[in-house]
């Protein structure tokens, strides 16, 4: 009678509370076989994705007394259709390793997420299994082995599985035809392309977006022009060709024209203006968007973390932290954030989101791990800094980036600099602000010869230094009483030295005393930012130090009066 009741009860919709309760009376009565079509009706109720929902199937699953390839199954898929891939595949392997034989569904939805995610050497050891248990002949298995070596790039072994499928449809053909153009072989995707026996709005959406990432904007729009119909994708295709060429108006006058924008539009968008700093166009089109999702989110979050704004990204998360929120963050959200907890400096905040990820069971991949070094770093624990980036699996150019720079601006010029040696050694090219952070490093402990090769090194990796790298560089110079050489860099700097390059040496002159470098060096801060005191208080303590009292207090009366004082015959270029 029980069984039959909750049976009944486990085929309707299903609240988060209701399933709670409808469990409850499973474990009490001993009903564990009516378990797997709990987590079935618990996935198929939850109309979107919620990473609490997740949390508690996977409890279900882990404490289940006969745990079924069913409901792993179901899990697994679900997880990879709201795109959540590598909880997808950690599902597969802890169900695997528990001695379940999966199921063609949990097989072509982990070689899915292997896709995404481009996990080559998973989506090797699936295709292995699939040959084993004789699921390389189920088509929808063969439809995924042929887009996972699609996307990984693998045209051979991908038209090898083509050829092998008897019963080749649209969806095959596309998968063919994508892995072509991913790989930028427009020529056989054309050819693809010319040969398929029906084409849909995915083919030629494969084929405008091929033309449009070639930036050949010109076959993109003629095949646009003929498409016999049109889709959200199609639009954004020719939206994000516009875009990479840089061709903005054209971007937005498409955007503009297009019948139905989906969320893939306002993110394209929304992402294109992030870059271009013009992040009140972004909140518009944020804004407009009246179903905004959780990628939606993100992307505006973002926006405001890559354009400095940290409190609103910080103000927005708190929206997807309420109870009643529709989305749960993830981890993308919680990067971006702690992003934003960096430029502010509010350890505190990364400490919640800390905590939110342990409550949520969200793990901490390198990506996060990384952001929190940053955090961290920029906090002063550089200590827990450390520790965290000791525990990545892998150093990429961005941890050892963060690292390097934490302890620069943390005083531990050291270790910065054995750092950086190591990088080099494990092969990684260092970007701009690697050498920010070097350089830094060197300034600190007053290398001099190290810091100026290093300086030099920038040019043989492809770099051309910045300003702030100059006003590095004439800081170390300057400090260690190279004044000459200092300024002798900044006359041959490429471009116009900005207030930061002279402010270093007029900083420099007045640790060494040269009233004559300080006066140059003064007289072009004062044309490059006139509303600064700083650099006359500067100065005046210069005078003093010589002597020059006279012209100590007529600086010091300039800067109460907020006057401009010119030096006679002072120029950036003496």
């Amino acid at each position: 009678m029980q069984v039959s009741r909750l049976g009944n009860l486990l085929e309707n919709f299903l609240t988060a509370d209701q399933a709670k309760q409808i469990h409850c009376q499973i474990l009490v009565n001993n009903l564990h076989n009516l378990e797997p079509l709990l987590v079935r009706q618990i996935l198929k109720c939850a109309a979107h994705y919620s990473a609490r929902t997740t949390h508690y199937v996977r409890l279900i699953l882990r404490r289940m007394r006969n745990r079924d390839a069913f409901s792993a199954a179901c899990t697994i898929r679900y997880l990879s259709q709201h795109g959540h891939f590598r909880d997808a595949l950690a599902l597969y392997s802890e169900s695997h390793a528990s001695g379940i034989f999966p199921t063609t569904f949990a097989v072509s939805s982990a070689l899915k997420s292997c896709t995404r995610v481009l996990y080559e050497t998973g989506g090797l050891m699936i295709h292995g299994q699939s040959q084993k248990l004789g699921f390389c002949e189920v088509v929808f298995v063969q439809t995924a082995l042929l887009a996972f070596y699609s996307k990984m790039g693998d045209m051979v072994v991908a038209r090898k599985v083509f050829d092998e499928i008897r019963e080749r449809n649209v969806v095959s053909w596309n998968s063919l035809l994508g892995g072509y153009v991913k790989c930028g072989d427009l020529t056989m995707a054309q050819s693809v392309f010319n040969e398929m026996p029906e084409k849909d709005v995915v083919s030629w959406n494969s084929m405008v977006s091929g033309y449009a990432r070639g930036q050949d904007m010109e076959q993109a729009y003629e095949l646009f022009r003929r498409m016999p119909e049109r889709s959200s994708a199609s639009w954004n295709a020719m939206v994000t060709g516009y875009i990479e060429c840089g061709k903005m108006e054209l971007a937005q006058s498409f955007f503009d024209a297009m019948p139905e924008r989906n969320s893939v539009s306002y993110i394209t968008m929304i992402s294109a203006y992030s870059a271009c700093g013009n992040v009140e166009f972004a909140k518009e089109l944020y804004d407009q968007h009246v179903e905004k999702d959780l990628l939606l989110h993100n992307a505006m979050i973002s926006c405001y973390a890559q354009n400095n704004r940290a409190k609103e990204a910080l103000l927005l998360l708190d929206e997807l932290l309420k109870p009643n929120a529709r989305f749960q963050p993830d981890k993308i959200t919680l990067s971006s954030a702690i992003s934003a907890c960096s430029q502010l400096g509010n350890s505190e905040y990364g400490a919640l989101i800390e905590s939110y990820m342990r409550e949520m069971e969200i793990g901490m991949d390198d990506h996060l791990t990384t952001s929190f070094i940053d955090l961290y770093s920029k906090c002063g624990n550089i200590d827990k800094a450390h520790e965290l980036f000791n525990g990545l699996q892998k150093r990429d150019l961005v941890a050892y980036t963060a690292m390097i720079l934490g302890y620069s601006i943390n005083g531990r010029a050291k270790e910065a600099i054995n750092l950086f040696d190591e990088m080099i050694d494990s092969g990684i090219v260092p970007n701009m602000l690697t050498f920010t952070g070097i350089l830094t490093a060197y300034s600190h402990v007053g290398l001099v010869e190290e810091g100026h090769h290093c300086f030099i090194s920038m040019q043989r990796h492809g770099l051309v230094p910045t300003q702030d790298h100059y006003s590095i560089m004439v800081d170390l110079l300057g400090k260690s009483g190279q004044l000459e050489e200092a300024y002798e860099l900044i006359k041959n700097m490429p471009t116009r030295p900005h207030a930061g390059v002279w402010g270093a040496l007029l900083l420099a002159c007045s640790l060494h005393s040269n009233v004559e470098l300080a006066e140059i060096a003064a007289s072009n801060c004062f044309e490059l930012e006139p509303d600064s005191g700083g650099y006359h208080s500067l100065l005046a303590g210069i005078y003093a130090s010589a002597g020059r009292w006279e012209d100590a207090d007529r600086l010091r009366r300039a800067v109460g009066e907020k006057g401009l004082v010119k030096i006679p015959g002072s120029s950036w270029m003496n």
